[in-house]
């Protein structure tokens, strides 16, 4: 499920470094406590040898027993008992490995009794810490994912406090839909009722949402499959409590959410090591961008403010992942009036659908064109790409006016980060003269993404810049 493997990867490893600190932490201050000083002691050949062998059997233990699994559900005493193994475990490994190795004369019992005490109170402080850490900062994180709960009304009262008491602390229950009733303006347990099943899509498809999770037991498998379907439709995960074993539709994965059954629905999904990788290029990607937008600031600032009046970096809010509103930050490479302008245009569009595009547009001034040739004018959106707001390689964020008039089918382009650069930008650029050809790029990438596609993608756009193809 898309809500329990988010912070998978946080939990797993932030344990593993955790306990390999308490590692290295217990076993010098044990040094200490036996020598005074660390230059003291008898065979530190030996000393450093056990070292090795601890961190080694501990990377092997959190990995192989899955010390990380459940972490945050795990209660203290839980979280003790699971320590306890740890350090029984160990006790047998150390004993065996100094006896096979006749270092056991050379090793200090005082060392490993001490070591052991240590070891053992710090790591369950440590895991108690990492544990509110966690908590806190999932608590606090703006990309949490948003869940939507679609229910009925006789079930509404009992299901929303059961599921907002059962929920990850990565995932937040942000609406409601009450299928059978009109209750919008309502609050249950603290969540706003926004729908209902008459108006459901149209409420839906322009609200900030990852995933829904939809309990309509009364409601025919016709009804249901449609819903699921127009939802999957806009690329958003659907959690169902019960089976629907006729559904046709990918069924990704069965599971439970929030101490739910559920069958979850999805078109794309991200494993943990490939988004780590994906997440580690974007940083990579976005400080070395930013050193050469840095470098190249003063100059193309002052180019700008030359031609032109008003400032250098231009901002305006887009739609990122699943309808959340950022800033996107560009080079100014039109007028301070070109918004106000962009209706006076609109005739002349020479893009069919949802985008705004011309050869010659007025509004762009004379060093925005070079900007726009050289797609120079993005390189600030290396900022977005490291916050996070955007990825290298995604979707195009649409504008807010742009997202207002999104389709179900549409709104698929957004269930990934949007990017600096992506399949339709390399497949022609500004020569594309259909937004339909747009989505359905867009739409490829997504059901096709892999990390070699990513590098695929950003070796073309290489080309793409360096010769100008298709830009405008």
């Amino acid at each position: 499920m898309q809500t329990e493997r988010k912070n998978k990867v946080i939990e797993i490893y932030g344990i593993l470094l955790t306990d390999c600190l308490c590692v290295i932490l217990s076993y010098l201050c044990a040094l200490l406590l036996r020598y005074g000083s660390f230059a003291d002691t008898d065979h530190p050949n030996t000393y450093v040898l056990v070292c090795v062998w601890i961190l080694l059997f501990t990377v092997l233990y959190d990995t192989l027993v899955g010390s990380g699994r459940n972490f945050l559900r795990r209660g203290y005493y839980v979280e003790a008992k699971s320590v306890v193994k740890h350090i029984a475990g160990l006790v047998i490994f150390l004993g065996c490995s100094l006896f096979f190795f006749k270092e056991a004369e050379n090793f200090s019992r005082l060392v490993f009794g001490y070591y052991i005490i240590l070891e053992t109170c710090l790591m369950c402080m440590m895991r108690a810490f990492l544990k509110k850490a966690l908590r806190a900062g999932y608590r606090a994180d703006k990309g949490r994912t948003k869940v939507m709960v679609i229910t009925d009304c006789a079930n509404a009262d009992r299901l929303l406090p059961a599921l907002v008491a059962g929920t990850e602390y990565d995932c937040e229950i942000t609406a409601a839909v009450v299928w059978d009733k009109d209750m919008t303006g309502r609050e249950i347990a603290g969540i706003s009722v926004v729908a209902d099943g008459g108006n459901v899509i149209d409420i839906l498809k322009n609200m900030p949402m990852d995933e829904v999770f939809i309990h309509l037991p009364e409601v025919g498998k016709s009804a249901l499959r449609q819903l699921i379907m127009d939802l999957e439709a806009m690329g958003v995960s659907c959690h169902y409590n019960i089976d629907v074993a006729e559904l046709d539709t990918k069924v990704r994965h069965i599971g439970e959410f929030a101490g739910f059954t559920v069958v979850t629905y999805a078109i794309q999904q991200i494993d943990n090591r490939r988004g780590v990788i994906k997440r580690l290029m974007d940083i990579a990607g976005g400080l070395v961008g930013l050193l050469f937008t840095g470098i190249l600031y003063p100059f193309i600032a002052c180019a700008i403010k030359l031609d032109s009046p008003g400032p250098a970096v231009f901002s305006q809010v887009r739609i990122g992942k699943n309808g959340r509103r950022f800033k996107i930050y560009k080079f100014r490479s039109m007028y301070v009036d070109a918004e106000e302008r962009k209706k006076e245009l609109e005739a002349q569009n020479e893009v069919k659908g949802l985008m705004f595009k011309m050869e010659d547009d007025p509004r762009v001034t004379k060093v925005g064109k070079f900007l726009r040739k050289t797609s120079i004018d993005e390189l600030p959106q290396f900022w977005n790409v490291l916050k996070g707001d955007m990825s290298l390689v995604g979707t195009r964020p649409p504008t807010e006016d742009e997202f207002a008039q999104y389709t179900p089918y549409y709104r698929r382009r957004l269930c990934m980060t949007p990017g600096l650069t992506g399949m339709w930008q390399v497949s022609g650029r500004s020569n594309i003269d259909d937004f339909d050809d747009v989505v359905k790029y867009d739409l490829h990438y997504i059901d096709h993404w892999s990390l070699s596609l990513d590098i695929k993608i950003l070796l073309q756009t290489v080309l793409v810049v360096l010769f100008g193809k298709g830009a405008k």
